[in-house]
């Protein structure tokens, strides 16, 4: 479906799609930014049965230029999805019962699984205007109780700024890493750490080298019995850290490969034919994006499988020319440790109830609000 709205007053036109697909490439292309999670990123979204949010995109149109570019997408969001213990445990519980109990319809702008952005060619505050309405009008139309803009770095400051002045709070976000790649080998990577985890990491590797083999295997696609396998091993991760908001399906993983045969990659680790670890990456001339890692809990600490990964990865990133390693979220201690550079995002949150929104001022005050 396709909705079309031309306003008038800024003399733009605005386009929604449900499906990306419905949208010419060439116009997101132009408009979105030059990333390895664009067009066909998106395309498999769409056609891997999501049943967690739903996808819109919209266009901004100046007459036939395309002007404007971005992805919003609607959930319930799990309000008890930070409580743990017995609490959690009976909230799961009634929500088989009640599938909203507890749940609050959110629009975002940005990405499911990965940083924000917004794709602006045209007169940037007018485009603004022109995207932050239809945001508003999916948001009103949907019920939506709070309006997010998800994850957008500090170089999006000058664009989204103006929306405090427009009922939202701005709040430091979990900040994504990094790591620069300008060392020749392994060896000149483990130079730029400290002593302490130099130690640390060597220690690991005589220990794990003399005890087992890990072969390392990369393949673009995967045949359907590899993919179980992958699939049972990002099941067993995403329960052990509960990462219910970034749950994909089975056919996410089957179809990237097909739509970005380019850019997806598989990693493999296996001992004695068993895998034990994977990874699935985007790979561009100088970017490798860490994307979903799955591990063997039964032999991941034992064999320090995390660090084998690092250590196999670095090195065919070192082969391969790639000079910026990016691995996501979560793990901070761990990847300061490594030497990642934590890069801080945002998010800016608006509750639509105006009645509510005192309390709300109060909440984001606790949440460091900015």
């Amino acid at each position: 479906m396709i909705i079309s709205k031309r306003h008038k007053k800024l003399a733009l036109k605005t386009i929604v799609a449900r499906k990306i697909s419905r949208l010419p490439p060439g116009d997101w292309n132009k408009t979105y930014p030059d990333v390895l999670e664009s067009y066909d990123f998106f395309k498999t979204l769409d056609d891997s049965n999501l049943e967690q949010f739903s996808l819109y995109y919209i266009m901004v149109y100046d007459r036939t230029l395309p002007v404007g570019a971005t992805v919003c997408f609607l959930m319930d969001y799990p309000m008890d999805s930070d409580i743990g213990g017995p609490l959690k445990r009976v909230t799961t519980f009634i929500r088989k019962l009640m599938p909203k109990f507890l749940s609050l319809k959110i629009l975002f702008c940005g990405m499911p699984l990965g940083q924000g952005r917004i794709g602006i060619t045209g007169q940037a505050d007018t485009v603004m205007q022109v995207i932050t309405r239809r945001i508003e009008q999916i948001a009103r139309k949907n019920k939506a109780a709070v309006i997010v803009f998800k994850g957008f770095d500090q170089a999006s400051a000058l664009l989204l700024d103006p929306l405090k002045k427009a009922g939202f709070s701005k709040i430091k976000s979990l900040p994504s890493t990094e790591l620069k790649i300008d060392f020749k080998d392994f060896e000149g990577y483990l130079k730029t750490l400290s002593s302490a985890s130099r130690y640390d990491l060597r220690r690991k590797f005589k220990k794990v080298d003399g005890q087992v083999d890990i072969s390392l295997e990369t393949a673009v696609e995967l045949k359907e019995d590899t993919l179980q396998e992958v699939y049972r091993l990002y099941l067993e991760l995403v329960n052990k850290h509960d990462m219910g908001f970034e749950l994909m399906p089975l056919d996410f993983f089957r179809k990237i490969s097909r739509n970005m045969p380019n850019h997806a990659k598989y990693f493999l680790w296996r001992i004695e034919g068993r895998l034990v670890a994977f990874m699935l990456c985007f790979v561009s001339t100088d970017l490798f994006m860490d994307y979903y890692l799955g591990l063997d809990y039964s032999v991941a600490h034992k064999y320090h499988l995390y660090f084998i990964k690092l250590r196999d990865t670095l090195n065919w990133c070192i082969k391969h020319g790639i000079k910026k390693y990016d691995m996501g979220f979560t793990g901070y201690e761990t990847k300061k440790r490594l030497d990642f550079d934590l890069i801080p995002l945002y998010i800016y949150v608006k509750l639509r109830n105006r009645a509510l929104r005192p309390v709300y001022n109060l909440i984001c005050k606790f949440l460091k609000k900015e």
